[in-house]
C-alpha cells in the first residue's frame, strides 16, 4: 500500500508518517511539503530514518500534485490550524490564504483522488462546530472547570451530552474562518467521494499535543501551556472570568494514526464517514488545572494571573463525545488528559533548546 501525506514536515504529518511506518512493514509512504514554515524541516532526518520518501510540492498549485505518483490513500491532516487564520494579525494569514491553505488544498487532493481512485482520510477539527451554539450550553462552575449542568439535561440541545459533542451537534455559522474553510472540505470530499467512487473517512478531532511540538500558541494549548511554564514565559488566563476553568479535551496523535489506518485497512466498514475524534471526558482538562499538574511535575507554584482581553472564536467548553468511534471501530484514546501534560512536561524538561522554537 502506498500513502501520500501532505504536509509531512507539520507535527501532525510527521507524527502520523512516524506511526504508519513502525506498524506497518513494507508500507511505502511518500511526504510533500512546501518547507515554507520555520522549523519545517526539524523532523527531516527522522522521517528518512523511518523510510519515508519525502518531495518538494505546494498543495496550491495543482502542477506540483500532477508530478506526483499515483497512491492508495490520501491521509490530509495539513491545513492551517490557527483558529484566527485570515481574522486576526496573529493567525499571520489574509482571509484568500485562509482559504487556499484549508480548502483551496484540499480541492487539488480531491482531483488527485478522483485521478487516482485513491481513498482519502481528512483529519478535521472540531473548530466546524457552532461557536454561538458552543458559548450557550448550559453549564455549571466547580472549584477548577466549567462542565455541563447534568440537573437541567432536558435543555441540552441535539449532539451534547454529559459525554460532551457529538457529530450532530450545530454546524451554523460562526465557525471561524479555519472552521468555514474545513466545513467545506468535509462537505465536497464526501461529494467526490461519492460522486467517484473513492472512500472517504472524516475524524473531527480535538486538541492534539505530545513530545515533540513546538507548542506554538495558535496550535496545540496544552503543549503551548506546558512549553510557557517550563520556560518561565509570562501566561494569562483570558477570557471566561479570567479563572482558567475553561475545558477542551487532548489526544496524541499516534492513537488519531491508529484509527486512521483501521479505517484504511477496512474501506468498506458499515460505519458514519463523519466521526469525532479525541481524548474525551478522560481526556479533558481546565487550564487551571493544567497549572496545577505542572505546578506539581515542576514542584514550584506558578502565577497566571486574569486578562482583561477576549476573544470572539474563544469557547468555555469542548470535550469530544468519541462514543461513536468506540462504537464502530472499538477505538478509544490511549492516555488522559493528565498523562498528555506530565509526559509534555518531562518532554520538554529534557529538551528545552527545542522547546524554545515555537
Amino acid at each position: 500500500m502506498r500513502i501520500l501525506i501532505p504536509d509531512i514536515c507539520g507535527y501532525v504529518s510527521s507524527e502520523f508518517a512516524v506511526r504508519f511506518a513502525r506498524s506497518v512493514p513494507g508500507l511505502e509512504i511518500i511526504g510533500i511539503d512546501d518547507l515554507s514554515r520555520r522549523g519545517s524541516g526539524t523532523d527531516l532526518d527522522l522521517l528518512k530514518k523511518n523510510g519515508v520518501k519525502v518531495r518538494h510540492a505546494d498543495l496550491r498549485l495543482k502542477s506540483d500534485l500532477r508530478a506526483l505518483p499515483p497512491a492508495d490513500w490520501v491521509v490530509y491532516c495539513s491545513a492551517n490550524p490557527a483558529v484566527s487564520a485570515g481574522v486576526t494579525a496573529a493567525g499571520d494569514s489574509t482571509p484568500e490564504q485562509a482559504v487556499e491553505h484549508n480548502l483551496t488544498s484540499a480541492l487539488n487532493l480531491l482531483q488527485y483522488c478522483k485521478q487516482h481512485t485513491a481513498g482519502i482520510v481528512i483529519i478535521s477539527t472540531s473548530r466546524v462546530y457552532s461557536i454561538r451554539a458552543l458559548n450557550r450550553l448550559p453549564l455549571k462552575e466547580t472549584l477548577t472547570r466549567f462542565e455541563p449542568d447534568a440537573a437541567v439535561a432536558e435543555t441540552f440541545p441535539a449532539g451534547f451530552s454529559v459525554n460532551g459533542i457529538a457529530e450532530e451537534f450545530s454546524t451554523m455559522p460562526p465557525v471561524s474562518m479555519h472552521g468555514a474553510a474545513t466545513l467545506a472540505t468535509e462537505t465536497m470530499a464526501l461529494e467526490y467521494g461519492e460522486a467517484f467512487n473513492f472512500p472517504v473517512w472524516i475524524n473531527r478531532c480535538g486538541v492534539m499535543g505530545g513530545s515533540e511540538h513546538f507548542g506554538a500558541f495558535d496550535q496545540s494549548i496544552f503543549s503551548f501551556w506546558v512549553h510557557s511554564i517550563a520556560l518561565n514565559r509570562p501566561l494569562a488566563y483570558i477570557g471566561f472570568k479570567g479563572a482558567g476553568k475553561q475545558v477542551c479535551d487532548c489526544i496524541i496523535p499516534e492513537d488519531v494514526a491508529d484509527l486512521a489506518l483501521m479505517q484504511m485497512r477496512k474501506p468498506g466498514t458499515e460505519a458514519p464517514r463523519i466521526l469525532n475524534v479525541g481524548g474525551g471526558t478522560a481526556g479533558a482538562l481546565s487550564l487551571c488545572e493544567t497549572t496545577k499538574i505542572c505546578e506539581s511535575y515542576f514542584k514550584r507554584f506558578i502565577s497566571v494571573p486574569p486578562s482583561a482581553l477576549s476573544r470572539p472564536d474563544d469557547i468555555a467548553y469542548y470535550v469530544s463525545d468519541i462514543g461513536r468511534a468506540r462504537k464502530f471501530w472499538g477505538w478509544q484514546p490511549s492516555k488522559t488528559g493528565e498523562e498528555i501534560v506530565r509526559d509534555l512536561c518531562l518532554w520538554t524538561s529534557e529538551n528545552p533548546d527545542y522547546a524554545r522554537n515555537p
